[in-house]
Parts: structure tokens; sequence; C-alpha cells
């Protein structure tokens, strides 16, 4: 890694380790069961300004750490692990991107708040996982808390909030 991307990283999660990392609790979830909107934290605004992530761009994911390359893929409510396969602004591929799964709607919701760069510090970002043609659309023999979608990839998309 050159010194000047890791002196760049090594700022970043200094910031973000300095302002805390941003809550995924007491987001609002919809009647149907998927969540509200929410604003993107301060510290993550500034960390992806640092890295060059900007409102739009956009790069692929594993979405599962645990089922790469899956025909078939398995979600569940709760925390997930991604890995970015092409860089990101400043993040190089195989970063981590850690974020929240809700698989009440009919179409599974995926926030990310953290990137975390190999050999660095997390650091705080909004990004949501999306694919077009209804991808995200959970097959009908999805059990509830679950979401069983075609394929194991999506893009994540920089945001300014969550909508």
């Amino acid at each position: 890694m050159p010194l000047r991307k890791a002196l760049l990283l090594a700022s970043i999660a200094l910031l973000a380790t300095a302002s805390g990392c941003p809550a995924t609790t007491g987001v609002v979830l919809r009647a149907d069961g998927t969540p509200g909107p929410q604003d993107c934290s301060e510290e993550a605004r500034k960390a992806m300004r640092y890295l060059k992530l900007h409102v739009g761009d956009a790069s692929w994911v594993d979405l599962d750490a645990n089922q790469l390359d899956a025909r078939r893929v398995t979600l569940y409510d709760g925390p997930v692990e991604s890995i970015l396969k092409d860089d990101f602004g400043t993040l190089e591929a195989t970063t981590r991107l850690y974020g929240q799964v809700w698989t009440s709607g009919p179409q599974v919701v995926i926030r990310y708040y953290e990137a975390h760069p190999p050999d660095s510090e997390k650091i705080p970002v909004c990004a949501v996982a999306r694919l077009s043609r209804d991808q995200m659309r959970k097959l009908p023999e999805s059990k509830p808390g679950t979401a069983i979608l075609e394929g194991s990839t999506a893009a994540a998309y920089v945001v300014d909030s969550f909508r």
C-alpha cells in the first residue's frame, strides 16, 4: 500500500475512533417491517469525503462473506459482513463492509455503516446494497426473518441519508 494511501486511511481511522461509530439502533421501522429514514452521521460524511466517496458512487460486493459466489444466498435479519469485489473510492477490493439486513418487506434492505479496509481500522460510511429489476426481491420460499436471493452479489451505493 503506498505511503500516501496508508496515511490517509490511518487519519480516517483515527477520526472514526475518536468520534465513535454510527449506531444502527434506533432505526424506526415502517408498518411492513422495513427500516424508515435515517440520517448519516457527520463522522461518516467526513470519512467519505476523505475516502473520495461521493453520493451515487457504487462498487460490486459479495453480500455475505460466508456465502461467496453462491448461486443463491440466504440472508438473515441482523448484522451482515460483505466484501468489496472492486475498489471503491480509495477503499481497495477485499475491504469489509459491515451493516444491517432487514428481510420483513418484499425486498431485502441492506444498509452499510462501517468499512474495514485491510491493515486499517473500521471507518464509518453510509451505503446501501441495490440491484435493478427487482433482484433484491426475496424468493417465495423465504421463511420469516430470512430472505433467499438469486445470486450473491449486489452493488453498494454511497448515500447521504437512508430513505
